[in-house]
């Protein structure tokens, strides 16, 4: 029997990303052990998929954390964050190791000088070709997000599932980094364009911007932001007519569950691979919403702030456009 360790570091969506090389290991090797090592913080999202036996966390250091990971004796290491900690992984566990492409220069090319090289496939294809000398092969069926039961039970049982008794809309109003975000004002205007309701999902940090939209926007907006948990958030897109997100973590959750949604896309381009990826025999589809501008991708990542001070790519995005999308009622 073959026991395997995946390594993925961060964070959500990345970690989401990760679950078809879990399933197909899991499925098309009889008897597998599958571990998965990630940081505390995200330990949730292993720990729920049945598809993994043991999830392990980076404790006092990564060096004290391999010295109990050696005990293990892994038969094979799959590296799917690739960085400096994971080379120092493996270069300790002694196991056969095997990477995938992670397309920095391609990624650093269209960023600095918009050529862009990149393959037209998604992360999903390239974290699959790091296990097919293994003999596994992507099943098409797309990501996974599981909800605890007990989680979605208590979710059930509050005060806010009563907000999910009628049609709406979920809409991630938040995103890591500033300039994967639509501004207020945006994010007013789009809003105010809904007629059903909007159940305003994100973090902590969010909850301040989701207060000023309920205020502004009417009482069809209610705000959730920094009043659940993330599976309480994957539960309220798991229940919604249709979700409207940037590019984020609650992104591939509503794929994972196969929700029609509007992406908004501000410095960060699809071509990077990182977009919504639905089940090969699903119909559900996900439009995106670009200002194409010449600035843009400007960072795989992201920054505090507009690097070019204007923020066209978010304060240009149509408003109008995306409700409409959003309520099905959009014509060319």
């Amino acid at each position: 029997m073959a026991k395997f360790l995946i390594i993925r570091f961060s964070s959500i969506g990345d970690i989401i990303l990760t679950t078809p090389v879990v399933r197909c290991l899991k499925q098309q090797l009889p008897g597998a052990e599958i571990h998965y090592l990630t940081k505390p913080s995200f330990r949730f999202l292993p720990d729920s998929n049945p598809y993994i036996d043991k999830v392990h966390v980076i404790g006092k250091s990564l060096l004290h954390t391999l010295a109990e990971l050696k005990k293990e004796k892994y038969d094979y290491l799959i590296d799917l964050h690739h960085n400096l900690r994971t080379l120092i992984c493996k270069s300790l566990l002694d196991a056969d190791a095997y990477t995938f492409n992670k397309l920095n220069f391609e990624k650093t090319l269209l960023t600095r000088a918009g050529i862009n090289v990149m393959p037209p496939v998604h992360v999903v294809d390239r974290y699959m070709q790091a296990v097919a000398p293994l003999g596994v092969m992507y099943d098409g069926a797309g990501l996974d997000y599981f909800i605890p039961e007990l989680h979605e039970q208590l979710f059930k049982k509050s005060v806010y599932f009563s907000l999910t008794a009628s049609p709406y809309i979920a809409m991630a109003i938040g995103a890591q980094h500033a300039t994967k975000r639509m501004p207020l004002s945006k994010l007013a205007d789009v809003c105010s364009n809904i007629p059903l309701p909007v159940l305003l999902l994100g973090g902590n940090d969010d909850a301040s911007v989701g207060d000023q939209l309920a205020e502004r926007c009417g009482s069809h907006i209610r705000n959730l932001c920094g009043k659940l948990s993330f599976d309480e958030s994957a539960c309220v897109i798991k229940y919604a007519q249709h979700v409207i997100t940037h590019d984020t973590g609650l992104m591939h959750v509503a794929a994972a569950f196969n929700k029609p949604m509007q992406v908004i896309w501000g410095n960060t381009v699809p071509e990077f691979g990182m977009y919504p990826l639905y089940a090969d025999n699903n119909l559900q589809s996900a439009t995106y919403h670009e200002v194409q501008i010449s600035c843009r991708p400007c960072s795989k990542i992201g920054y505090a702030a507009c690097p070019k001070s204007h923020f066209r790519c978010m304060t240009e995005q149509d408003a109008q456009k995306i409700a409409a999308n959003a309520c099905g009622i959009y014509k060319k």
